[in-house]
């Protein structure tokens, strides 16, 4: 029970964030989650979350409206306007 008012607690923080908000909670959750999995140590979780935010971040920031990601022609991503 205490896993689900969690849940739905942190459902209802982010039901008012932009994309890149999202993501970078998502990302950031997931991958404290994986770290300290892997790691078993805080110190693991801390770096999970880091690259997950950072992550989730850039993902969620490609995907709002407006904003599209492009590939050059050596092979780089990058994300500009429509």
């Amino acid at each position: 029970m205490k896993k689900i008012l969690i849940v739905l607690a942190v459902a209802a923080a982010v039901a008012g964030c932009t994309r890149t908000e999202k993501g970078a909670a998502i990302g950031g959750l997931g991958g404290a989650a994986l770290g300290t999995a892997i790691s078993g140590d805080a110190g693991g979780a801390i770096i999970g979350g880091i690259a997950g935010a950072t992550a989730g971040a850039l993902i969620g920031n490609a995907s709002e409206p407006g904003k599209c990601r492009y590939r050059d022609r050596y092979g780089r991503v990058y994300i500009a306007r429509c």
